[in-house]
Parts: structure tokens; C-alpha cells; sequence
């Protein structure tokens, strides 16, 4: 018999009540009261998202995030930055325990990316895992020079034709796994390169040109648009196909909601963003 998965799509949210449903819902697989579940969301504003252990005001330009009137929230993942925007982001949570979930993270990625690769393949794009093979990329993935994700691929993320299409970060918590990332529709490169500090215009440049031959977005490779609605039929697709399982539609209850609402209080404060 086919295990269920629960499935939850809340659309585009504002990014507080994004990450704080993120945590919601690893508290709840841990305490046991919700299967493993898979989410799809969006972003209302446009949002800079940070990694847990990023220097914020070391690393972001802040006034101009302001400027700008983006979003800014800190993930408990790790990672860099990601300007979310036109794009289908995904979380997964599932017990450490669960039976097809390997021990080691890298390997964990292989069996929850899957879904992402067998999503692409569903768009009819020919996606493969990035799997740094010589030392030195290896080296380059424990000492990132740019503060901007996407700049390269890591183990099992998505490259299609060598770039970079899909971008993840995961947390072990409470016993809970949870993976979530973001599969770009389109990308405005200048605008995300606006959001960093820079030591010249010219490292800008530099970055900005390598990021551009490293990631790329679906319409970029696409010769049609591909909706956000197309997007969510394949990797919904996608994740029941490599993960072997049928997921359930999930409706939150006013109780969880509200639960959710307090965590968002952290995740709005200023001592969580700018706590490093």
C-alpha cells in the first residue's frame, strides 16, 4: 500500500508566516501529530531570505533591501541569500526516523531532491544532480565566497546544462527533518545583486557575471512561459514519483493558524534577523 503524505499549498504568504509555518510544521511531525508533509508557497512581498548563520549587516545592503520595499527574514536553515520572488518554494518534513530517510544529510538531499528532479524532467527539461567531484570544488563548497545562493551548485542540488536550477537548504531538529528551496520561474540578476556589499564595483561585476553562467531560471531555458500553476502540477508529480507515495490535500485548522501566528512574532522581531 502506497504511504500518504499530507500536502499543503498556501500560496504566496508573507514571509514570517512563511518561515514560522515551516517550524509549525516541524513541531508538529515531531510531536507526532501530522504525517511527513510537503508544502509549496510563495512570497508576498518580494523577500531577501538569509541563512541562520549569515552576517547580516556584514553581508546585505540593508537600506537598500528598504528602499526597495523587500522583504527580510532570517531562515533557521543555512545557506545564503535568496530573493524570493517569481519562483515555486517547497519545504518537505519527515522524521529522521522514517524508513527511506538516510542518516547523513548529503544523502538525504539525494532522496528529497529527487522529487525537484523528477519535476523538471515532468517540465521536459534534461535536470541531473550536481555531485562536486575534484577536490577543489569540494573545498569551494566549504568556503563560499559569495553571500548569494544559486552562485553554486552543492551536493544533489538541480543543474540543467551545467547551471545551477534549483537551490535547497535543510535543518535536523526535534528529531524532524526539513528541507526547503526554491525553483526559480524567473530572475531579475540586477536586482538580487543590488541587495549585497561589495569591497569594488568591480568583485560585483566579477560575481555577478559567474552567478549568471551558473544558475539559471526555468524560463530562461524554457522556448515557452512555464506558470507557477504548471510548476506546481510537475513537482507535486515529481515528489509522489521519486519518494514512491500519494500525497493528501491538508487544510490548517483556525487552531494551527493561530499557532502559527505566534511563532511568526519570532521571526518579525529584530533580535532574530540581526542576532548575527
Amino acid at each position: 500500500m502506497t504511504e500518504e503524505w499530507l500536502f499543503i499549498n498556501t500560496k504566496r504568504q508573507n514571509p514570517y508566516f512563511n518561515m514560522a509555518l515551516d517550524e509549525a510544521l516541524l513541531n508538529w511531525v515531531s510531536e507526532g501529530k501530522m504525517k511527513p508533509v510537503i508544502r509549496f508557497y510563495g512570497w508576498n512581498p518580494k523577500t531577501l531570505s538569509i541563512g541562520y548563520f549569515q552576517k547580516l549587516e556584514k553581508e546585505i545592503d540593508i537600506e537598500k533591501v528598504k528602499d526597495k520595499e523587500i522583504g527580510l527574514v532570517r531562515r533557521t536553515t543555512g545557506g545564503r541569500g535568496v530573493l524570493h520572488d517569481k519562483e515555486l518554494t517547497y519545504s518537505v518534513v519527515v522524521p529522521e526516523s522514517h524508513p527511506d530517510m538516510p542518516n547523513t544529510v548529503t544523502e538525504a538531499y539525494r532522496v528529497i531532491s529527487g522529487g525537484l528532479l523528477e519535476g523538471f524532467r515532468q517540465l521536459g527539461f534534461d535536470a541531473e544532480f550536481a555531485i562536486p567531484r575534484t577536490e577543489e570544488q569540494r573545498a569551494k563548497l566549504k568556503d563560499p565566497r559569495s553571500s548569494v545562493c544559486f552562485d553554486a551548485p552543492s551536493w544533489y542540488e538541480l543543474v540543467v546544462e551545467g547551471r545551477k536550477v534549483a537551490g535547497s537548504a535543510q535543518t535536523r531538529q526535534k528529531g524532524v527533518i526539513l528541507q526547503h528551496g526554491s525553483i526559480l520561474q524567473d530572475v531579475d540578476v540586477d536586482e538580487l545583486f543590488d541587495l549585497f556589499i561589495y569591497k569594488n564595483p568591480r568583485m560585483r561585476e566579477k560575481m555577478q557575471a559567474a552567478f549568471s553562467d551558473k544558475a539559471v531560471a526555468i524560463n530562461d531555458l524554457s522556448d515557452r512561459h512555464v506558470t507557477i500553476e504548471e510548476m506546481e502540477v510537475a513537482f507535486y508529480q515529481g515528489f509522489e514519483k521519486a519518494l514512491g507515495i500519494r500525497l493528501v490535500p491538508y487544510e490548517l485548522s483556525n487552531e494551527q493558524l493561530q499557532e502559527v501566528y505566534a511563532i511568526a512574532d519570532k521571526y518579525m522581531s529584530d533580535e532574530w534577523t540581526y542576532r548575527r
